[in-house]
């Protein structure tokens, strides 16, 4: 069965940092995409980064571009979101999911991936 689940979220204060970590199993690593998503209430889901785990290609929207990097430890299988000069709308529940369609990964495509996690909230105050 394939499982994510993500851990690392948190209060912070403007121009902080956090690391989110999303560990996998159920399937082979190497095969898969990893994205992180984030959604605000009233808001759609938005595509935040994402990585293909055999050639660790990484994409990343505009928004946090420069301030955000996804990495991944392939041994461990899990995938890191590492996210620092933290915004106030930076806020929103954090989600990873992982998907077999790699072609999902540089468009950020929420309707490529169908294993999702739980969320973490993070939370940026001014």
């Amino acid at each position: 069965e394939v499982q994510v689940v993500e851990s690392g979220g948190g209060l912070v204060q403007a121009g902080g940092s956090l690391r989110l970590s999303c560990a996998a199993s159920g399937f082979t690593f190497d095969d898969y995409a990893i994205g992180w998503f984030r959604k605000v209430p009233g808001k759609e889901r938005e595509g935040v980064s994402c990585i293909t785990l055999g050639d660790r290609s990484t994409y990343y929207a505009d928004s946090v571009k420069g301030r955000f990097t996804i990495s991944s430890d392939n041994a461990k299988n899990t995938v890191y979101l590492q996210m620092n000069s933290l915004k106030p709308e930076d806020t929103a529940v954090y989600s990873c999911a992982a998907s077999p369609l790699l072609v999902a990964c540089p468009s950020l495509n929420r309707h490529g991936f169908g294993y999702w996690g739980q969320g973490t909230q993070v939370t940026v105050s001014s």
